[in-house]
């Protein structure tokens, strides 16, 4: 992380140059020095989004920016995630809804409005894409970053331009970042997690033995609760004790895992980083308040995601190929059902049959908590929804589509619903939507 070496700083604030020695910045008096002996030698960054779905929510209505807030939907949802006030009262990502409450009775709860996150998200993406080509993104608000090379474009050292980079986004979105800034992506990644809120922590190579043998084996990416278990059980909980395993022990014992243990720990991560193109899916599910047997229950659920699906793709001009359904059962086993089309497409109207044809052959009398349809095999619009000379009614289906779109985009959503949710969409609004 950031040490006090004597060496000249950075502002976090006014983004001024700060003389060895300085505590505080002399140009505007904050704390936030950045200093590190290797500060202009490192170009590897990790930047997430803090708390993202609750800082959006709070940015857009102020009333909320001193309570806790949870960004979940439903008693049987889970939390999608939560700002740091409720973190500090016990409520975690992931947690079941009712924990939550039960933690923090007093939290606001949001339900998840993924198309103004989403916009959000590539507001920040368009502005990481403005400092280097090198990104790759892991999530909607979090993302690598590769600044090498960039000093000449930028006129400064990446750490520079990350500090400035963070005071922009806090600026002009008004969200905040943390940031990670090392030598490998590993190690961007685990400084980006410390001091957040609006952290910047750098890791350099010199540090990186001395800094790891100090931490918890979960640290590591691909230790979670089950093997950490496993290794604890085999006296492993830190990794100064990995440091001290050869890397043949550590893979007699643990297989391919055991390499990745003995690099990691060693901070030894030779992974490039890599611009992902666009997305591979589009999808929308729901998870329901009460378990789901009942088919006809679930086809005016089924019809509202898969409107949401093809409103995406249409937005987006893209179509898929493959139409995908998973379904969750009330003892959490997924169940993913796919099938390929001779065409891509964009309507809901074949989404939702296909899946609709799927889903009757898992409509057996078994239970069910979530439900979600989506699209695969993207491609461009222009080879979508050829006219079909078997079905020729498909094209009248389409043309009726169309012009529910129009009346849609100029009225509003619920101004036109058809037969199969009339009355009985409200079910079907999702708690998370996946690209």
């Amino acid at each position: 992380m950031a040490v006090n070496a004597p060496v000249h700083g950075i502002c976090r604030d006014c983004l001024s140059r700060a003389s060895p020695g300085e505590r505080r910045c002399k140009a505007c008096g904050s704390p936030r020095v950045l200093r590190h002996e290797e500060l202009g030698a490192l170009s590897i960054a990790h930047i997430d989004c803090d708390a993202f779905y609750a800082a959006v929510e709070k940015r857009d209505d102020p009333s909320l920016r001193d309570k806790p807030v949870i960004i979940g939907g439903g008693k049987r949802g889970v939390v999608s995630t939560c700002c740091y006030i409720a973190r500090i009262n016990g409520v975690r990502s992931a947690m079941p809804m009712f924990k939550a409450l039960e933690a923090c009775p007093e939290a606001v709860v949001i339900k998840p409005d993924m198309e103004k996150y989403v916009r959000v998200g590539r507001q920040v993406r368009e502005m990481m894409l403005a400092l280097t080509p090198l990104v790759e993104p892991l999530s909607i608000d979090e993302a690598f970053l590769d600044l090498s090379g960039t000093e000449r474009l930028h006129g400064a050292e990446p750490a520079f331009v990350l500090a400035r980079f963070a005071r922009q986004v806090e600026d002009e979105i008004g969200i905040t970042v943390s940031v990670g800034l090392s030598y490998c992506k590993f190690l961007a990644k685990v400084a980006s997690d410390f001091n957040k809120p609006r952290g910047f922590s750098v890791i350099g190579r010199d540090e990186a033995l001395s800094f790891l043998a100090q931490q918890p084996v979960t640290i590591i990416w691909g230790v979670g609760k089950a093997f950490s278990a496993t290794l604890a059980n085999d006296g492993i909980r830190t990794i100064d004790q990995l440091q001290r395993l050869e890397r043949a022990d550590l893979m007699r014992r643990y297989g391919t895992m055991g390499d990745r243990l003995h690099r990691l720990s060693r901070g030894m991560d030779t992974r490039t980083v890599e611009p992902r193109g666009e997305a591979k899916s589009v999808s929308s599910e729901t998870t329901f308040d009460k378990d789901i047997a009942a088919f006809e229950e679930l086809v005016p659920v089924l019809r509202a995601l898969s409107e949401r699906v093809s409103a995406r793709l249409k937005k987006a001009e893209i179509a898929g190929r493959t139409v995908v359904l998973k379904l969750k059962t009330a003892d959490f086993r997924i169940r993913t059902r796919n099938r390929q089309l001779g065409d891509p497409t964009r309507l809901a109207d074949r989404i939702f049959h296909t899946g609709l044809d799927m889903l009757k052959r898992e409509t057996d009398g078994t239970r069910f908590r979530l439900l979600g349809i989506g699209v695969s095999d993207l491609t461009d619009v222009a080879k979508a929804d050829p006219p079909d000379l078997v079905d020729r009614l498909s094209h009248k289906r389409a043309l009726a589509e169309g012009a529910i779109d129009s009346l849609r985009e100029k009225y509003g959503r619920e101004a036109v619903e058809t037969g199969y949710t009339f009355g009985r969409a409200k079910k079907a609004r999702p708690q998370r939507e996946d690209d």
